[in-house]
């Protein structure tokens, strides 16, 4: 199995004769727009930094052979454009040629009792790769290489360290590292604070307010 990185959750995995991309979202888009020969694509939720429906397009425009897998969250998203593809749901197991891939979980993990859980789903695939998305799900059978989530708004590192440990693969490597915080720096805390008549006041870098 051959893994490129492109960036963030963007994976290229090449395996068994297949060429597999992961999540091709907003920080990826110069590199995965670009690729050819793709035989398919996994999406394990909406967000934008896991999917980018304006760059998908060019994308299987030059590879109209790329069969399009899809957690129900894009699936939605994807019928809504007329796009083709196959909806993958938890505990389910598609063949891709030779190599098997099982989806499994169903919510992103939680960042804030405010906010709703949006679906997720991981994929387990040639009985090696875990890639669990948006979640710290525990995939049920062993794990020889962990793409493991370090950074994001819903986790704090110590709990992708804890994770590692607790799957105990032979191989680990970051993903979700490439994550911009304007939501949880300077939106969430906001919503939370201020119906409780505490103001928040968002400061990006360079900024000057008098307090």
């Amino acid at each position: 199995m051959k893994i490129t990185k492109l960036g963030h959750c963007c994976l290229l995995i090449e395996t068994k004769g297949k060429r597999i991309l992961t999540d091709p979202g907003i920080f990826t888009v110069a590199a995965h727009s670009e690729l050819e020969r793709i035989d398919y694509v996994l999406f394990t939720h909406e967000h934008p930094d896991h999917f980018h429906l304006e760059s998908l397009k060019p994308l299987l425009q030059k590879n109209p052979q790329a069969i399009v897998y899809a957690n129900n969250s894009v699936d939605d998203l994807l019928t809504k454009e007329s796009i083709p593809h196959i909806k993958i749901s938890d505990s389910e197991t598609v063949s891709l040629g030779d190599v098997q891939v099982v989806g499994i979980g169903e919510k992103h993990a939680a960042m804030h009792s405010s906010v709703p859980q949006s679906s997720n789903l991981g994929f387990f695939i040639d009985e090696r790769l875990w890639y669990p998305g948006d979640a710290f799900t525990d995939p049920k059978r062993p794990v020889e290489i962990l793409a493991l989530p370090v950074s994001g708004p819903w986790m704090k590192i110590g709990e992708a360290i804890d994770y590692a440990l607790e799957l105990r693969p032979k191989k680990v490597f970051p993903v979700h590292d490439s994550i911009r915080f304007e939501f949880a720096a300077h939106v969430l805390p906001g919503r939370v604070l201020a119906p409780q008549g505490i103001e928040f006041i968002a400061m990006a870098e360079g900024d000057v307010k008098e307090f």
